[in-house]
């Protein structure tokens, strides 16, 4: 049965959460072996807690799209002949497996051109500086997330800026990209869509992927979870001007993204796997509409607990 896309929205509210010890780091204490078939199927039962820093095994999405992430975050592989991109860093522990899986898949990490990122928090960047120095690429965020990849620490911009955890490795050259610019390389675009509001950096990124004459527009949308510390509020104007305007028109961009496979950057929020294994159907033209429905009803739902007093 597929999971509504509200629950899952809901579930990764708590998973953007920093834990004590999110998933497991065993794994990330060896080297990572580039035998794909050694790696474990991640469990059936998890939740969006589990599994942060476990490999998942490697595969294809569809067509150049590629899943190198873990068991609980996404890192994705867009690829082409001229060079590839990947998409988010994951966890610190993570970035070693991430490398790995791409070698795994038969992919030469030295040939990823591009890292981008969706959004600035420690679980989807703090591998970023591991896979700069791993691949030589040069690393695109907007503005907003420049300065937080810089410093390894966000700042009170940040709704979740309090969290204990939040404190990543630094990276170093980080180049600004616009919203609605393309990176190109030979015959791969890939696009940024500035969907601010989980952080202020927040980026979603689409792009075409084919197989033989079937093509698809992939998304890849960011967290929409509507989460902070405890002193940040959504609806305080005059703390953070325009800041929920732009998180609503960024909940508006997501739900017109051409979008015919959506890929989010905790993989359960669109219960990826059983669509990747095919237990679920892989395309639905519907879901980024459906999931910026069920993001912009959290916020709603956000914005009346702090009406209340009750938040977070």
């Amino acid at each position: 049965m597929r999971m509504p896309l509200a629950i899952a929205v809901l579930l990764a509210t708590a998973a953007c959460r920093p834990a004590a010890s999110p998933g497991s780091v065993a794994e990330a204490a060896a080297p990572a072996s580039d035998d794909a078939s050694a790696v474990l199927a991640c469990p059936a039962d998890a939740t969006v807690m589990d599994g942060w820093n476990d490999r998942a095994p490697p595969r294809k999405i569809f067509g150049s799209t590629w899943y190198v992430g873990t068991c609980g975050i996404t890192s994705l592989l867009v690829t082409s002949p001229q060079g590839h991109v990947l998409l988010d860093g994951a966890t610190e522990p993570a970035g070693p497996l991430i490398e790995a899986n791409v070698r795994a898949l038969g992919f030469e990490p030295s040939d990823i051109k591009y890292i981008v990122n969706s959004h600035e928090h420690f679980d989807h960047a703090a591998g970023i500086a591991y896979l700069q120095r791993a691949t030589g690429a040069t690393v695109r965020v907007r503005e907003p997330a420049v300065s937080t990849l810089h410093n390894g620490r966000s700042d009170r911009d940040d709704p979740q800026f309090l969290e204990e955890g939040q404190a990543f490795p630094p990276v170093t050259g980080v180049q600004p990209i616009a919203d609605g610019e393309t990176l190109r390389i030979g015959t791969l675009e890939i696009t940024a869509h500035a969907t601010p509001g989980h952080a202020p950096g927040g980026t979603s990124w689409t792009w075409r992927a084919c197989e033989g004459e079937r093509c698809l527009d992939m998304a890849y949308a960011d967290s929409l979870s509507s989460i902070s510390d405890d002193e940040y509020r959504y609806s305080d104007d005059a703390a953070h001007p325009g800041y929920l305007a732009a998180f609503r028109k960024g909940i508006d961009t997501i739900a017109a993204l051409p979008c015919d496979v959506l890929l989010t950057p905790h993989p359960l929020a669109s219960n990826l796997f059983a669509r990747i294994d095919g237990r679920e159907p892989l395309q639905d033209a519907g879901a980024c509409r459906r999931y910026a429905e069920s993001g912009r009803a959290n916020l709603e739902s956000r914005l009346a607990r702090e009406r209340t007093g009750t938040t977070p």
